[in-house]
């Protein structure tokens, strides 16, 4: 156990597998046990009680969540009654709960099922699996076009000074501008459905991509380039036959870690003209009260997100298996 120990806090040293394994699962298992600490155990939080028996109380009604403080306050005024009255009371019964916006961990577990199989209220609206696609429709098409614009402006300006000099000043700029900030002249250019919407993914991700592909050309070996001008390989073929191939596992990975930021601007980018997607789902949702499913949707994003990012992992180490880091 002193040497485990000791590997897990010695830095640069690869651990076991079963350690590996456990911490990955604690890593989980943590946030869970604190959040159903949270949940079941009454004298942790639970600000609520929720009404079993609304008793002489006109206005409980049995399953609402009441503040303990007003909940306490007709419990005295009716002791006050008896007392005043002498006459026989019923007094309200409850039990300790938390607020409606923070469901338990099995509320979300169910909900985690149920959103896919309760149908929508209205029959106009999509179910929560048409929302769903369309969210990743909406992604896949901005990352896509901020690869296509975005790779090649960054492989210049990792390869070429002059390049760098023309593009990056601009980009660096511009990337501190918040994309939510153009939703209003995205929406009066595009128009009101999807074309805004992938348009704030875009440029989101784009000016970061420029950026961070040109950081990752730079630190192709020199002397590579210097022994391709050597053999007469320049312009296009050398950027085709040598750049290309040595920078791409590293970009590989640098579009892996995009895509997580293209996630983090989906919210935002489908409330901007029409509500859309798995954000019109959550709204949706919260304006019904029903946080289990607002709380099941976000897991969902993550749970495609991460299991994303493991499928383009796996593919990354079978198409660079020479590289160490994935």
């Amino acid at each position: 156990m002193a040497i485990l120990s000791k590997s897990w806090t010695t830095p640069r040293v690869e651990l076991d597998k079963r350690s590996r394994n456990w911490l990955t699962f604690a890593s989980f298992a943590i946030p869970i046990l604190l959040w159903s600490i949270v949940s079941y155990v009454p004298f942790i939080w639970h600000p609520q009680v929720e009404i079993t028996d609304p008793g002489d109380v006109s206005y409980f009604r049995e399953g609402t969540l009441i503040d303990k403080e007003i909940y306490q306050r007709e419990i005295d005024k009716i002791l006050v009654k008896q007392t005043e009255t002498e006459q026989p009371v019923h007094l309200p019964k409850g039990e300790p709960a938390n607020p409606v916006y923070l469901p338990a961990p099995h509320e979300v577990a169910t909900a985690l099922y149920t959103a896919f199989t309760t149908p929508p209220k209205r029959s106009n609206e999509p179910w929560f699996h048409e929302s769903l696609g369309h969210s990743i429709q909406i992604i896949a098409w901005g990352f896509f076009w901020s690869m296509v614009f975005g790779l090649p402006l960054g492989l210049l300006a990792g390869t070429y000074d002059s390049a760098s000099r023309l593009i990056e000043p601009f980009t660096e700029f511009f990337r501190y501008l918040p994309a939510p900030a153009f939703g209003a002249l995205a929406v009066a250019i595009l128009g009101i459905y999807d074309a805004p919407k992938i348009a704030i993914i875009f440029i989101g991700t784009f000016f970061q991509m420029v950026l961070i592909s040109a950081n990752t050309t730079r630190k192709l070996n020199m002397a590579l380039i210097e022994a391709s001008l050597t053999l007469g390989c320049k312009g296009i073929s050398m950027i085709r036959q040598v750049i290309i191939p040595g920078v791409l596992p590293d970009l590989y990975r640098d579009m892996r870690i995009l895509l997580g930021w293209a996630w983090t601007y989906l919210i935002v980018a489908e409330l901007i003209g029409t509500s859309s997607g798995i954000t019109w789902f959550i709204t949706q949702q919260a304006r019904y009260k029903n946080f289990d499913n607002v709380f099941a949707a976000i897991l969902i994003i993550g749970f495609i997100g991460i299991v994303t990012d493991m499928i383009l992992a796996r593919i990354g180490k079978r198409l660079f298996p020479w590289h160490g880091s994935h």
